[in-house]
């Protein structure tokens, strides 16, 4: 039983008692809705799987079971198991992390352990967390703490940066003194490791030296709130040949493509504000975030990415852009919209347009945050209404080929919007400026408009045949099961589910699983029931320590049947599991022997084995 049940003996660390009170005051679809956006189809939620890239939801979250699971990566478990795979953590952290970001309270004794030694899903992964953490706390520290930071503390000041606010970034400075090799080696970091984490530089002779010198230093988090890496921005930029900003290079923690800066905070007010807002920089996030709008992000120094997309995807359905309002601002805008319209059809985006020449930094600290509050409500605009103005750019209007050009452009614009009286609005206003006649630019929109839904239902229809060809794929490469192990799986689900069978089942003489895996669950149940009267799939699930069992595990609860207590089934089973299984073994091997005699013409074994096999066909028939 002890071998058996291992996740058991992890749990122990922390009471059974405190891990099921833990799981039942939560809904896994609460958890899972900070990750995830959930939408409801049938009797389960789906979302696009926070685990792989994806561009149709397959991940699904079954509220009754309190269990999660992916159709396309084989992902699965309960809500605890979501939150070591999706932080990287143990079960006892995630135990923890559940409880505490649901108000849940702890006994003493749980609360005030320390977990941090209990093994990572990816040791090497958590180790190059764990430096830029402490890595984090130096720069920090030395910038609020130590007269080498007060002209860095300065600077950061006269830009309106609170104390809370440096201290909810973590904002903190590497000072022109190398320190931070010295403080890691300090603490038994080895240089193999250091080397790894984009911290330092390399001399000839392999001695490292730290990368960040004389630089503001700005933590970039992973959507976990985790730091694993930095952009540090040079205080001193005359006189210098060096950056303004200088990022840490890509590792194995950190990918610029897939990254967005607050974003461990931003997905959390996302469910409260429904939406996003993506800024163009870090300073612009900060400035938002002092005018307590906390759903800001913004893009790694770089054109927003389709890894990005993906993750904003993920967890709202609704984004605003606001973006500096000088000319740069604006085609960075153009771009934004282009990239997010072609990646993600179905986010819904506004624009909120800066002022000329200035960004919203600039403007919270000129009018303060109440007015910057108010613009960002009352300034948004749809794609299309920018891009009204934004094809202006350049063009003299007064000029008769450039309003004909700013027209056709104007109208194939608004082509692509769907709604008729969305168009109609926009015709309207072209109308109206330049003296138009209506009826012939609703022709010409007539026109470019069946052309727009022409191409959509080709590319709809490719898309298809490319999902059906995926899907197929994906079946194909899923393993396939035997007869037997179909019945394995139908039967290990009516034991779970139905008392009565389990008994009968356990009083069969020499029953055993074929398959390893199904006789291995048969057991740790077996421990399970000892002490529980009633079966929980989310409860069970934390006594299955193995990956693979827990997802066979998860398997087996979404099989769609309605035979559970239907002991003529359950005997159906057993029969094919005892009795045909085993003789279909032996005619497959005898098979195997018989074409190895035809191949060396032995005839008088050939006649044998015939006769055994015939014998062996009818001995199945009889059953």
């Amino acid at each position: 039983m002890g071998e058996l049940n291992r996740g058991v003996l992890m749990a122990t660390r922390i009471p059974e008692e405190v891990i099921d009170q833990v799981r039942s005051s939560v809904n896994i679809s609460d958890v899972v809705g900070q990750y995830v956006q959930l939408k409801k189809s049938g009797k389960n939620l789906f979302g696009l799987c926070p685990f792989h890239e994806e561009k149709t939801a397959s991940f699904s979250v079954n509220e009754d079971k309190q269990i999660f699971h992916c159709f396309s990566c084989g992902r699965g478990g309960n809500v605890f198991k979501f939150i070591m795979e999706i932080e990287n953590i143990s079960f006892p952290q995630a135990v923890i992390k559940v409880a505490q970001d649901n108000q849940i309270d702890l006994p003493q004794s749980v609360e005030s352990r320390d977990y941090n030694e209990a093994p990572q899903v990816d040791s090497l992964t958590a180790q190059l967390i764990d430096v830029h953490e402490l890595a984090s706390k130096l720069y920090h520290h030395i910038l609020v703490n130590t007269a080498a930071g007060e002209r860095a503390l300065d600077y950061l000041t006269k830009r309106g940066l609170s104390k809370d606010i440096i201290d909810q970034f973590s904002i903190g400075y590497a000072p022109p003194q190398r320190l931070m090799y010295q403080f890691l080696h300090d603490k038994n970091m080895d240089d193999d490791l250091l080397r790894q984490t984009g911290l330092f530089l390399e001399w000839q002779d392999g001695h490292l030296y730290d990368r960040f010198v004389d630089r503001v230093m700005f933590p970039i988090k992973n959507g976990s709130g985790k730091v694993i890496a930095f952009s540090g921005r040079l205080l001193s930029t005359e006189n210098t040949d060096q950056p303004k900003y200088l990022n840490s290079p890509e590792t194995k923690i950190f990918n610029k493509r897939k990254v967005l800066f607050n974003f461990d905070i931003a997905r959390k007010a996302a469910r409260r504000d429904g939406k996003l807002v993506l800024f163009e920089g870090f300073m612009d996030v900060i400035a938002a975030y002092r005018a307590d709008v906390t759903n800001g992000i913004a893009s790694m120094g770089t054109s927003l990415t389709e890894e990005q997309i993906s993750t904003i995807e993920r967890v709202t359905s609704s984004i605003d852009v606001c973006y500096d309002g000088d000319s740069a601002g604006q085609n960075a805008t153009n771009r934004a919209i282009s990239v997010i319209s072609e990646q993600a059809p179905k986010l819904e985006i506004e624009i909120v347009s800066m002022p000329a020449g200035i960004d919203p930094d600039e403007y919270l600290q000129k009018y303060g945050a109440e007015k910057f509050k108010d613009w960002l409500s009352s300034a948004r605009q749809t794609p299309v209404s920018f891009g009204l103005k934004y094809l202006r750019h350049d063009l003299n209007l007064d000029n008769e080929a450039d309003q004909i050009n700013y027209l056709n452009d104007a109208i194939k614009l608004i082509a692509t919007v769907s709604s008729e009286m969305e168009q109609d609005i926009y015709v309207n206003q072209l109308v109206a400026e330049f003296n138009l006649d209506k009826t012939a630019i609703t022709g010409q929109l007539r026109e470019l408009t069946r052309q727009r839904v022409t191409s959509e239902q080709r590319q709809q229809t490719r898309q298809t045949y490319r999902g059906v060809n995926s899907a197929t794929v994906q079946q194909v490469e899923k393993k396939q099961l035997d007869r037997t192990e179909v019945a394995e799986r139908m039967l290990l689900r009516q034991m779970l589910h139905d008392h009565g069978i389990w008994v009968h089942v356990q009083s069969v003489d020499q029953f055993a699983f074929v398959h390893e895996e199904y006789q291995t669950l048969y057991l740790i149940a077996a421990s399970y029931f000892e002490t529980h009267s009633n079966y929980d799939p989310a409860k069970f699930s934390d006594y299955v320590e193995d990956n693979h069992l827990q997802q066979v595990l998860v398997d087996i609860e979404l099989i769609q049947a309605s035979d559970v207590g239907n002991m003529d089934a359950a005997n159906d089973y057993i029969k094919i599991i005892m009795k045909q299984t085993p003789i279909q073994d032996q005619i497959s091997n005898k098979e195997s022997q018989l074409r190895e005699a035809s191949q060396l013409k032995n005839r008088d074994l050939e006649a044998k084995l015939t006769i055994e096999l015939v014998d062996l066909m009818k001995k199945q028939q009889q059953l």
